[in-house]
């Protein structure tokens, strides 16, 4: 069995604030680029699939196939075959794995998919090259990765200019490219990818309704104080505690501001293996 190769610190850990957004997400509003290429009998696998909401949409539409969904951090997995059994799937399997170096045999999937990993991992080129290795001939490998700093709200706020500061500082002192949206084509290039076979897209989250800015901007309230972006951010000496209640602060007078707005633009690509 291949040796685990990641040596970054996941920014963001799996407390509960953090599980709130990443259990909003589905195939819908996180993989839309990918959806019209999935068929009912394609063996799928879902890198990074964290509590696995995306992963059982999957295996709802592959309903004929199956579906393996796979994270770096063990202890979210219960929560993703909880997902699973909730709504009834038969066709998942859900187990640890490090993307830099899969157990798979070459060849072993129609559609290899990884939404928002990229930007947490040590290698994205060698993860690229694995996830191109495990893909079968003619299948997809498709990955969706957010770009920080191109991130944009309104109205100004210094407290989220100052996150947004310390988040991708804490971020590239783990290991991480935060602005990993805007590199996923030259990583694919550097994976050995032809150009010919990478199909570069783009898409966003807005977040301006009373309920989704209030949600978002509460939701980031509690993980400027409690995720494991504040824990990394104090003991790595980027940030002091009265930094992180204000940047809480702000984030929850944003969201309780019927005039704010944010876009979060997402890279993506398809490439052809």
């Amino acid at each position: 069995m291949p040796m685990a190769k990641e040596t970054a610190k996941y920014i963001h850990g799996h407390h509960e604030s953090v599980l709130r957004s990443h259990t909003w997400r589905t195939a819908e509003n996180s993989a839309a680029y990918l959806l019209p290429y999935l068929k009912t009998d394609h063996v799928i696998l879902d890198i990074g699939c964290g509590p696995g909401t995306i992963t059982a949409d999957f295996a709802e539409i592959a309903h004929d196939g199956h579906v393996t969904g796979v994270d770096y951090v063990a202890d979210v997995l219960p929560k993703a075959e909880a997902a699973a059994a909730e709504r009834g799937l038969t066709n998942t399997r859900f187990e640890q794995a490090d993307v830099h170096a899969l157990r798979f045999a070459d060849d072993s999937f129609d559609i290899v998919h990884a939404h928002q990993v990229l930007q947490h991992v040590s290698d994205p080129v060698q993860a690229l090259r694995e996830m191109r290795r495990v893909a079968r001939p003619g299948g997809l490998i498709a990955v969706r990765d957010s770009d920080y700093a191109a991130f944009t709200w309104f109205p100004e706020s210094q407290g989220l200019t100052d996150w947004l500061g310390l988040y991708e500082t804490v971020a590239r002192a783990g290991g991480g490219e935060p602005d990993a949206g805007r590199r996923l084509k030259s990583w694919a290039l550097d994976a050995g990818f032809p150009e010919a076979a990478i199909e570069a897209t783009s898409s966003t989250w807005t977040f301006s309704d009373e309920a989704d800015r209030t949600w978002w901007g509460d939701l980031w309230a509690d993980r400027s104080l409690h995720s494991d972006f504040a824990a990394q951010a104090l003991d790595g000496g980027h940030a002091v505690q009265d930094d992180l209640e204000a940047i809480s602060k702000a984030w929850k007078a944003w969201g309780h501001n019927q005039t704010s707005w944010l876009m979060i633009p997402h890279g993506e690509i398809l490439c052809r293996a």
